[in-house]
């Protein structure tokens, strides 16, 4: 029996929020546990309905989602952040992903790639939209390179090669063990190597360094 996904809607637009809601349905698996209307609200909003993704606007009156997405890396658990936005924010989309958000997806994305998003980060996985992607990661390298990785593709082992490039497509851990037919367990193993052996912070920084290193291209 599948879980049905736990949705915190972050958006100060009443109108977005509505839309949000209709297309992320209980029959389709989700179920919306809570909703803010401003980044400030996040944290105290995660602790009540412990969602399992948080889609979050970046642009919002008091508190930015930048700014809700770092405060929500401070506590011990939370769930992913998946980030919602317009086509033109690739700084912020940028800052989002060095601030600990899973992906960004756009506003204007079709129901079904919103769909897709929101399952793949409450995975465990990223979400990069390919629309914005090479823009979005060029911002990102030039803000902040000490993330980029400082350990070198040749120092993985082959099965952690596999893995790094299923994680540069945004693949989940359990997707991954399901694609190499090994456990999670191992998958995890494997992850917490590549991210030793590359220096790398995170899932996003992961992301990044494929890219960078040809491993995975946008929209590939």
């Amino acid at each position: 029996m599948t879980t049905d996904v736990r949705v915190l809607l972050v958006d100060d637009q009443e109108l977005v929020r509505s839309g949000l809601r209709r297309i992320l349905r209980r029959k389709d698996g989700f179920v919306i546990a809570g909703e803010c209307a401003d980044g400030s609200e996040v944290r105290a909003a995660v602790r009540e309905h412990t969602p399992d993704v948080v889609l979050m606007d970046l642009r919002m009156k008091r508190m930015d989602g930048i700014t809700a997405t770092r405060e929500l890396r401070g506590d011990d658990a939370h769930p992913p952040v998946l980030v919602l936005t317009t086509f033109d924010d690739d700084e912020l989309l940028s800052g989002a992903l060095r601030a600990g958000a899973a992906g960004f997806i756009l506003k204007d994305s079709p129901a079904e790639e919103l769909i897709r998003g929101v399952r793949t980060v409450a995975a465990g996985g990223s979400w990069l939209d390919p629309a914005v992607t090479g823009r979005v990661l060029s911002t990102y390298r030039a803000a902040a390179p000490v993330h980029n990785g400082a350990g070198r593709t040749s120092e993985l082992t082959a099965r952690e090669a596999e893995v790094l490039a299923l994680i540069g497509r945004g693949r989940s851990n359990t997707e991954i063990a399901g694609d190499l037919g090994i456990s999670e367990v191992t998958v995890k193993s494997h992850v917490g190597h590549i991210f030793v052996k590359l220096d790398l912070r995170d899932r996003a920084a992961a992301i990044v360094y494929a890219f960078d290193h040809g491993i995975v291209t946008p929209g590939g």
